[in-house]
C-alpha cells in the first residue's frame, strides 16, 4: 500500500489549489491582479509609450455621457424634415407599415410633422429647432449624428444594449470598461460617478453603471445632491473620523488574511473600496459643494438652490472633470413622448423638458471651452432610440405624440477629438429610415472608446471562457472616421 498515494488521492482541488507547495493559487491571483489590477481605478493612467496592444493615444481623457431617458423626438429636436411637414396628418405610406409592428401605435396611423420652426445654425449651418435658442449658439463645437440606429425598440434593453453591449443584464457598463482601461487621475475620488435627474431611474437600472463581470471597483458611484452625496459616505452618530480609521485598519487586517487564505481578487477589490470611501469622505463634500461657485456660473447653468436638477448635475459634472474623474454619466428622465397625455405630448411635454436642458447644454460646452477642458474632455448626448414620423394616437389620444423608432435617431457629439461644426448621416424626407452614412450601436461604442485610447476589438476581459468585449463577440463595429478631427 503506498500511503504517499493515497493521501494525494485525498487531496481535492480546492486544498491542493489552497495550500499546493507551488502555490499556483498565488500565482493565479498574482496574474490576475498585475494584469487587472483593482487599484488601478485609484491611480494614474500608463504613460502612452508604456500602453498595451489594446491601447491607442488617448485623445480624450474624461468622459460626459448625457442620456435623455425616454428617447427625445429627434423630429423636434434636430432632424428638420419639410416633406413630413407638408404630409401633416395624411395616412402613413403602406411601405412604412408593412411586415413592421409598433410598441403601441395600432391601425394605420397619420404622418406627423413637427410643430415647431428650424433654422440653420453656426458656419457649417447645422439644423436646429427653435425650441434650443441656447444651445444653437454653440452649433460649431458639436457633431451632429442624424444616421444612428439600434436593433431594440423598448426602453431597458436599449438602454441596456448602449451601455453594456447586451440587452440583457450581465454586462460591464461602458464607462467601467473605461475607468477599468484608464485608471483615475484622483485617488480620492471614484474613477466612474453617476447623476440622476428627472425624479427616476432610467429603465435599465442600476445595471446601466453597474461593472458586471469586471472587478466590482469599476462600477459608478451614484451621485446626490441633496443629503449625503453618497450615501453611507459619511460616519454615524458617535463615530468619529479616528474611530473609523481604527475600524477600517482592523477590518484590513481581516481582509488580508483572507486574501492571502483563498486569494479571491474581489477581497483586494473590497479593501481598496473601504480606503476609497475613507478618503471621500474628505473628497467628495467637496467635489459636490456647488456654493463655491461663482454668481456668474450658476446664472450660466441656471443652476436651483439644493434640488437636483439637470442645470445642477452639468455643472456637478465639469467638477468632476477637473478633479481627475474619467467618466460621468447623466441620465435625465421623462423624454418619452408618446402623446397619451399633456405631460407627455409634443404640444407640452417637449418644451418643458427642452427648457430643462437647452440652458445647461450651451453651459456646459462653453463653460469647458473656456477652462480649456473641452479638447479633452469627449461629450455625448443621446437617446436609447428614436421616434415614429406618425402620431401614435394611442386609444384614440388628441394629444400629438411618437411611439419607439429603432430605425433612426440623432445624438451629438463634441470636444475630446470630435469634428467641429459637422453634420454627419441623414435619414429620408420622411424621416423614417436612415439614407446616408447608417451608423449602428456599436460603431458608436467602438468611436468612443477609439477617442478614449482603446482599440474597441482588442479591448477585453477574460469571463465564463469568452474574451468579453464591449462591442460584442462580433467584428461587427466600425469606426466612424468621418466625424474625426
Amino acid at each position: 500500500m503506498n500511503l504517499k498515494q493515497q493521501q494525494l488521492q485525498a487531496v481535492t482541488r480546492r486544498h491542493f489549489l489552497a495550500q499546493g507547495s507551488t502555490g499556483i493559487g498565488s500565482l493565479a491571483l498574482g496574474a490576475l491582479l498585475a494584469e487587472n489590477n483593482p487599484t488601478a481605478a485609484s491611480t494614474p493612467a500608463k504613460h502612452d509609450a508604456e500602453l498595451p496592444p489594446y491601447r491607442l493615444p488617448t485623445k480624450a481623457k474624461s468622459v460626459i455621457f448625457l442620456h435623455m431617458a425616454g428617447s427625445p423626438p429627434q423630429q423636434e429636436l434636430f432632424d428638420y424634415k419639410p416633406e413630413l411637414i407638408k404630409r401633416n396628418m395624411q395616412p402613413c405610406p403602406d411601405s412604412f407599415l408593412k411586415g413592421r409592428g409598433f410598441p403601441f401605435i395600432k391601425g394605420h396611423p397619420k404622418m406627423l410633422g413637427t410643430p415647431y420652426k428650424f433654422k440653420q445654425y453656426g458656419e457649417e449651418g447645422i439644423w436646429m429647432s427653435e425650441l434650443l435658442p441656447n444651445f444653437q449658439k454653440v452649433a460649431d463645437e458639436i457633431t451632429v449624428i442624424k444616421s444612428m440606429h439600434t436593433d431594440q425598440f423598448n426602453h431597458a434593453p436599449a438602454q441596456l444594449f448602449l451601455y453594456t453591449g447586451s440587452p440583457r443584464f450581465g454586462g460591464a457598463s461602458m464607462g467601467s470598461w473605461i475607468t477599468y482601461g484608464l485608471g483615475s487621475e484622483n485617488k480620492n475620488l471614484p474613477g466612474f460617478m453617476v447623476l440622476l435627474s428627472g425624479g427616476s431611474d432610467p429603465s435599465g437600472g442600476k445595471s446601466l453603471w453597474g461593472s458586471g463581470f469586471l472587478p466590482s471597483v469599476y462600477q459608478g458611484v451614484q451621485c446626490r445632491t441633496t443629503g449625503d452625496p453618497i450615501l453611507y459616505v459619511s460616519n454615524p452618530k458617535g463615530i468619529n473620523r479616528d474611530v473609523r480609521r481604527r475600524s477600517l485598519d482592523a477590518l484590513k487586517s481581516l481582509n488580508e488574511f483572507e486574501l492571502k487564505q483563498f486569494g479571491n481578487p474581489e477581497t483586494l477589490t473590497r479593501i481598496n473600496q473601504y480606503e476609497l470611501a475613507f478618503r471621500m469622505q474628505m473628497s467628495v463634500p467637496e467635489a459636490v459643494d456647488l456654493a463655491s461657485e461663482t454668481k456668474e456660473t450658476h446664472e450660466l447653468y441656471g443652476t436651483t438652490d439644493g434640488a437636483p436638477s439637470f442645470a445642477n448635475n452639468c455643472l456637478l459634472a465639469r467638477r468632476m472633470v477637473e478633479r481627475g474623474v474619467r467618466y460621468i454619466q447623466l441620465f435625465d428622465y421623462g423624454w418619452d413622448m408618446h402623446g397619451t397625455s399633456k405631460g407627455n405630448d409634443l404640444i407640452t411635454g417637449v418644451p418643458k423638458k427642452t427648457k430643462d436642458i437647452d440652458r445647461p447644454l450651451y453651459a456646459l460646452i462653453s463653460d469647458l471651452k473656456q477652462r480649456g477642458l473641452l479638447d479633452e474632455t469627449l461629450v455625448v448626448w443621446s437617446g436609447e432610440f428614436g421616434r415614429t414620423s406618425m402620431n401614435e394616437e394611442r386609444n384614440g389620444s388628441k394629444f400629438l405624440g411618437r411611439d419607439h423608432h429603432p430605425h433612426c435617431y440623432t445624438i451629438w457629439m463634441a470636444g475630446g477629438g470630435i469634428k467641429k461644426g459637422f453634420s454627419y448621416g441623414q435619414t429620408d424626407e420622411l424621416g423614417y429610415f436612415v439614407a446616408e452614412n447608417k451608423t449602428s450601436v456599436r460603431d458608436l461604442q467602438s468611436t468612443i472608446l477609439h477617442l478614449t485610447g482603446f482599440e474597441a476589438r482588442k479591448f477585453k476581459f477574460p469571463y465564463q471562457g469568452l474574451d468579453q468585449r464591449l462591442i460584442g463577440p462580433a467584428d461587427e463595429d466600425h469606426l466612424i472616421k468621418d466625424i474625426l478631427a
